[in-house]
């Protein structure tokens, strides 16, 4: 290791920040002390301001540069620290040494946050959350960026940026736009389950931390033996999912636009420490070959009572941030962090995520984002990127090279696949490697279409999972948004995807609005939805799904659990 006693910053979680500086003499930035901060040098005691006062030119100048960009989207956030335990040997699962150890904690830094609107906005505004974790192990970091709902609203990567510029504001106005926010989201009707859960009351969470989190895409777990199970991840706040009603969520932007970051840090500063369960879902290849749904597709939910949840651990946040700005808003986060024998699915919206992430990151922060205290690892990578802007430490005299003058040590990751055998020369089933590693197809423009098949869970959500005053606080929330519409033809666009989920659903949004009723939404057959196929990810020989689904059979009630 290089730089030991530089590199302890980031080695050490409770030096993260430097409360621990007892020092607290005045000084300018390059150390040298000053007696009066408030004075400047002049000329004379009416004469101008002179130059050479570099402690007060110093500080001007830095105050000019203290802001850095707000993240893209997530820019209002909050967040804290605490800790990850593993509860559940997760060894038939995985080979990940970390999950196989019950009793295994790890420092987290949890960040809170809302997904459209700028730092200044509020927190009760009616949008989804994110709900991410970085758990700092012995191998690396891994971070979790889940959302408080278990799907979103669009299911291929490149409609993500087209998306996130109907949330935010008119390019002409710079106002909120209720005509673009519905334009978008009309003509995308895969949308449709995500709108669901924004528009009922878990679209306004009672503060950021009584809320659940969810994976939303599919990852791979991965074994010594070459065997691997396709994994979603599912993170239950111990006393409930907590909500605000429009109308208490609406008042509460305008008294108290800070609210979830507010009663995040009272709680824990009064030592009601948030906590939560983690579970996980499972499926083999077999498994998830046999779904009636795809398992890439970021709109759908895996079925609980199909699919059981399973424990893996619990998370706790207890301490909260000395300086929001070194620990929370220079924080990153990034799905592409893994640890061995933690991979990514070919979930395509996670593939466009693993390379944004970092990427916005860059933008922000730097090209040594990962150098910051708060970003790195326990130890010291040794690799070859050099240099660049905010460079923390740079490893010293070791060649920038792959060098036989100071060669580096070269451990295969055991979880990642180097050609047809597995690392270390162990048995695996390269069959299953075969069919579930090798993409094998022409390359194409791939877009996802709408189809019956789109229409199923959102059905059994409005059917079998909300009660009655769910659904109405629903259909009043729609209305109340949707009644900013100028344009009628995308509020009818909108009301046809509500009628094809359940006509009683559309009628009432309808009425709601004082327009007339609308025909369903017509959507391909279920016979052209795309069939998950292992061996090239999306088939282009679609396969048939026969038949028709039980609805209350497919139900996923524990997803609306408090």
């Amino acid at each position: 290791m290089v730089g030991p006693g530089l590199f302890i910053l980031c080695a050490v979680f409770p030096l993260l920040s430097r409360a621990d500086v007892t020092e607290t003499t005045f000084a300018a930035s390059n150390g040298a002390p000053i007696a009066q901060p408030y004075a400047w040098s002049r000329a004379g005691p009416s004469g101008p301001l002179l130059l050479q006062d570099f402690p007060s030119m110093d500080l001007l100048a830095h105050f000019a540069r203290e802001r850095i960009p707000e993240r893209v989207v997530h820019a209002k956030g909050a967040g804290a620290h605490g800790y990850f335990e593993v509860t559940h040997d997760m060894s038939n699962i995985t080979s990940s040494k970390f999950l196989s150890s019950p009793g295994t904690r790890a420092n987290v830094t949890v960040r809170f946050s809302t997904v459209g609107g700028e730092l200044g906005s509020a927190d009760t505004a009616r949008d989804p959350r994110g709900f991410s974790t970085k758990i700092r192990t012995d191998e690396g970091n891994w971070d979790w960026v889940f959302n408080d709902t278990p799907v979103f609203f669009i299911r291929d990567g490149a409609k993500f940026p087209h998306f996130i510029h109907t949330q935010k504001r008119n390019p002409q106005t710079h106002l909120k736009d209720a005509d673009m926010f519905w334009d978008y989201l009309s003509l995308n009707p895969e949308s449709i389950l995500q709108v669901m859960y924004l528009f009922s009351d878990r679209g306004t969470p009672d503060g950021f931390h009584n809320m659940h989190g969810y994976s939303g895409h599919t990852y791979k777990w991965t074994k010594s033996d070459g065997t691997f199970y396709y994994v979603q991840t599912t993170i239950l706040r111990d006393t409930g999912f907590k909500t605000l009603d429009r109308v208490t969520a609406g008042t509460l932007a305008g008294t108290n636009p800070d609210y979830g970051t507010q009663t995040l840090f009272e709680a824990i500063e009064a030592g009601d420490y948030p906590t939560y369960t983690v579970y996980i879902q499972t499926m083999t290849p077999e498994q998830a070959e046999g779904f009636r749904y795809n398992i890439l597709d970021l709109t759908k939910v895996w079925p609980q009572n199909i699919y059981p949840l399973q424990e893996i651990g619990k998370l706790v946040l207890n301490k909260n941030p000395e300086n929001y700005f070194a620990e929370i808003e220079q924080l990153s986060f990034a799905p592409a962090n893994m640890i061995p024998y933690i991979e990514p699915s070919a979930d395509p919206v996670l593939q466009a995520r693993m390379f944004s992430y970092p990427d916005t990151a860059r933008h922000r922060l730097g090209p040594n984002f990962n150098q910051l205290p708060i970003n790195c690892p326990l130890f010291e990578p040794a690799n070859f990127q050099r240099d660049g802007w905010g460079t923390i430490f740079s490893q010293g005299s070791r060649p920038n090279y792959q060098s036989s003058i100071q060669p580096l040590t070269y451990q295969a990751n055991p979880g990642w696949i180097y050609g047809e055998g597995c690392a270390g020369g162990e048995a695996c089933d390269y069959e299953r490697r075969r069919n579930h590693e090798n993409f094998l197809g022409a390359a194409y423009r791939d877009l996802s279409e709408f189809t019956e098949l789109d229409l199923e869970q959102p059905r059994g959500l409005w059917a079998y999972i909300w009660n009655d005053t769910q659904r109405a606080a629903t259909v009043g929330n729609l209305a109340a948004h949707m009644a900013n519409i100028k344009n009628v033809t995308i509020a009818n666009r909108q009301l046809s995807i509500f009628t094809a989920v359940n006509k009683t659903f559309g009628d009432s949004v309808a009425s709601a609005l004082g327009l007339p009723t609308v025909d369903p939404l017509v959507v391909k057959n279920i016979s052209e939805a795309v069939k998950f196929r292992a061996y090239i990810g999306y088939s282009l020989n679609v396969s048939v799904i026969e038949g028709t689904s039980n609805l209350q059979e497919i139900a996923y009630d524990d997803y609306y659990r408090d």
